[in-house]
């Protein structure tokens, strides 16, 4: 996933420690994963937590959703690594929930809820969602090719800027406490902004360390240093654990399963990029571990880990959670620590599991206020946005692409800013284009079919 942390430089990897197939002693071998884990633990819940705070789900029911987005990370991440007939990429890959989906899951999700559409049957039609869209991921890994001729790295480029940028304002509300304390009338109130200020602050001091393995854990260990402020300043919410079972069974579709056509389209082209963006972490992934970048390997690397993307997007709305995708950030953990061995990613995804069956793990992370959680969405929300120029500062931008990028980033933020807008159009329409995302991305391909390529 591009959600954060930019691809690692470009550098001689030959003096790897461990190569793509080497097998480190079990010692060796834990201690690499917990890096890893380290790394990946507070992005894979966090997508979760912020949906269901949005949409006012139950506690109890939150605790499941973040419990089985550790076991279906987990489950994803050892299918990438192990490789099992066509599904994976047989590298060091860490998967995790997505980012990218956030925006239009919380739009449209909130906008269900105000419309008196249950709670309930709005996550089963989230759900319903993303197994149907997860069938367009595993079909794009099938024709790759022709894909990535129709949605060019221009276009590619946009849509995760615009996710970056639309998700900024979801970050802000985060950091003055969440929509739960816009009702409490408790938002941006001296305490939130202190917990989440100190947050942020702390992330940008640690970056600046030279210890490998603080700067890769430096959210995580702002998170833990928030978490002990908000307790001293009385904040902490346990509740979440009082009737949480020992042991979290996996309970397929808990909510139901439906569909919603409004939600359908901009998350099925969500997909589409998601795959896209998989291609650029799989094949950076495989120039860390000395692995070819082009040829019939790298080909099957990329088709195998674009169809994981899918099959474990289908797992994760049948066992009640949010699409994942491929991690970029693990690329830099590969690359500091030149652990390259994919054998690593077993370690990792039995980890992710075993803290996924025990919901006091996804209690105590729920347990976090929302301003905590918020001085590190900033910087992760900021770092998608900043992603998507990474993307596009690697193409040339001539007038035809200048234009492009200017009318499809105004219309999307426009559209974002003011949804009025759309308010005499039928129900559907202005439902897919609520999101500016799906507005900016149609837009962006669209033009991008229309204009003519300016020939070399």
């Amino acid at each position: 996933m591009s959600d954060f942390n930019t691809s690692p430089d470009q550098k001689d990897h030959s003096d790897l420690v461990y190569g793509l197939n080497d097998r480190p002693k079990p010692l060796i071998a834990f201690f690499a994963a917990l890096q890893h884990l380290l790394a990946i633990i507070v992005p894979i819940v966090t997508p979760g937590l912020l949906i269901c705070l949005a949409l006012g789900v139950s506690k109890e029911d939150t605790n499941m959703i973040l419990s089985m987005s550790l076991v279906i990370s987990g489950v994803a991440t050892f299918l990438q690594c192990k490789k099992v007939g066509p599904f994976g990429a047989g590298l060091l890959i860490v998967q995790g929930t997505s980012f990218n989906f956030i925006g239009p899951m919380i739009g449209i999700g909130s906008a269900m809820v105000a419309s008196g559409v249950p709670v309930n049957q709005v996550m089963a039609a989230i759900f319903g969602v993303v197994i149907a869209g997860s069938f367009i991921e595993m079909g794009v890994s099938r024709i790759l090719p022709w894909v990535k001729k129709l949605i060019t790295p221009l276009v590619t480029g946009i849509v995760v800027l615009m996710i970056g940028l639309t998700l900024i304002k979801e970050g802000l509300i985060s950091m003055g406490g969440g929509y739960q304390a816009m009702e409490a009338k408790t938002f941006a109130s001296t305490d939130n902004l202190i917990m989440s200020c100190t947050v942020l602050a702390i992330i940008i001091l640690l970056n600046r360390v030279r210890i490998v393995w603080v700067k890769s854990s430096a959210i995580l260990i702002a998170l833990v240093i928030g978490y002990i402020l908000a307790g001293f300043m009385g904040y902490l919410d346990f509740s979440g654990l009082k009737d949480a079972p020992l042991i979290q069974i996996p309970t397929p579709m808990h909510f139901g399963i439906s569909f919603d056509w409004g939600l359908f389209i901009p998350m099925a082209f969500i997909y589409l990029v998601t795959s896209l963006e998989a291609i650029g972490d799989v094949t950076a992934t495989s120039k860390i571990s000395n692995q070819p970048v082009d040829g019939p390997v790298w080909m099957e690397r990329i088709k195998g880990g674009v169809l994981v993307n899918g099959a474990n997007s289908f797992l994760a709305g049948i066992f009640n959670t949010f699409p994942s995708s491929v991690f970029a950030q693990n690329n830099g953990v590969i690359q500091l620590t030149g652990v390259a061995s994919r054998y690593i990613g077993i370690w990792i995804a039995a980890m992710l599991v075993v803290l996924g069956l025990f919901p006091a793990v996804a209690g105590v992370i729920q347990a976090v206020p929302q301003a905590v959680l918020g001085g590190a969405v900033m910087v992760m929300f900021g770092a998608v946005a900043a992603s998507g120029i990474n993307i596009l500062s690697g193409i040339h931008l001539d007038r035809r692409a200048l234009l492009i990028i200017a009318i499809s980033l105004a219309l999307g933020l426009g559209v974002a800013q003011v949804p009025q807008i759309l308010e005499h159009l039928p129900e559907l329409v202005r439902n897919i284009f609520s999101s500016g995302v799906a507005t900016g991305g149609i837009s962006a391909l669209i033009l991008n079919i229309v204009l003519p390529a300016t020939k070399k």
